[in-house]
């Protein structure tokens, strides 16, 4: 029967990512093509200052894949990859948990792990580390910033691991919902501790070192010699319109999960109670 159920949640994250492309495909690709623009035109601003301050000026190299290729095909295979990882990981735990919680609905249960793994996985780090579209980012940073981020999605996931933990050892003293607020404020503690002890991303080496200290990576106005500036800063409604699509695309993904997986579980479980029964 496991078996069966991570088989469903694989399909299930499948569907799920090929539609989260399809959110991003119609929302996301304006504010991803306006930050291409944007780094497109700061690189020339730059090369522009370098030329005339009689240094060498790099010129970028011919892509590979194309844009159109990488908007789609490229994003497309990759979010529906992504949502058949996240659809394993999901049948996976909803095994581990499945008659552990107490008496819950086979569709509610896959709701409240679809939820949980939304939050811990991708929310959570989120506040610490949003998504950033193209032209934010060192090349100098990527590995720093990956390191940070994984930290901070394996802390998540650890604290929800503690939470449910501990919410299920108090339930008998507490009652459940007294027991399910402990353990919530628990987990938001946790969090905030780990996300106050971990650096910024505009503190890291390469980013302070040519901005100063910032709290971001998100790049400022670009400065001629005299203090002048050249070409403005990051556009603030491209980057926060960029952040809101990638969590709506994450929560369409996370939905579909749950939506799609529910009903497949209740049919497996009920065939396997009804074989039980007949034998």
């Amino acid at each position: 029967m496991q078996n069966k159920l991570i088989l469903r949640g694989l399909l299930a994250g499948a569907l799920g990512g090929l539609l989260a492309f399809a959110f991003a495909w119609i929302f996301a690709e304006s504010p991803i093509q306006a930050a291409i623009d944007y780094e497109s035109g700061r690189d020339e601003a730059q090369a522009a200052l370098d030329k005339a301050a009689g240094l060498p000026v790099e010129h970028a190299g011919h892509e590979v894949f194309s844009r159109a290729v990488q908007g789609n095909l490229g994003i497309g295979i990759g979010m529906v990859l992504f949502g058949v990882a996240m659809g394993m990981l999901f049948a996976v735990a909803y095994t581990v948990l499945l008659g552990r919680v107490g008496r819950i609905r086979a569709r509610v249960l896959a709701v409240l792990v679809s939820g949980s793994g939304f939050l811990a996985l991708y929310l959570v780090p989120f506040l610490k580390y949003p998504a950033n579209p193209p032209a934010i980012g060192h090349e100098a940073t990527i590995g720093a910033r990956t390191g940070l981020y994984l930290t901070m999605v394996v802390g998540s996931v650890l604290f929800l691991v503690v939470a449910v933990l501990l919410g299920k050892r108090l339930a008998p003293r507490l009652g459940s919902w007294n027991a399910t607020l402990v353990a919530g404020a628990s987990f938001v503690v946790l969090s905030a501790i780990l996300m106050t002890v971990l650096p910024s991303l505009g503190s890291l080496a390469a980013n302070a070192a040519e901005y100063g200290p910032q709290a971001s990576e998100t790049p400022l106005p670009l400065k001629a010699p005299g203090g002048q500036i050249v070409y403005p800063g990051f556009p603030a409604d491209t980057l926060v319109s960029f952040r809101l699509y990638s969590v709506l695309a994450q929560v369409v993904l996370w939905t579909t999960i749950a939506l799609v997986f529910g009903p497949l579980a209740e049919r497996v479980l009920d065939r396997g109670r009804a074989a039980t029964v007949e034998a």
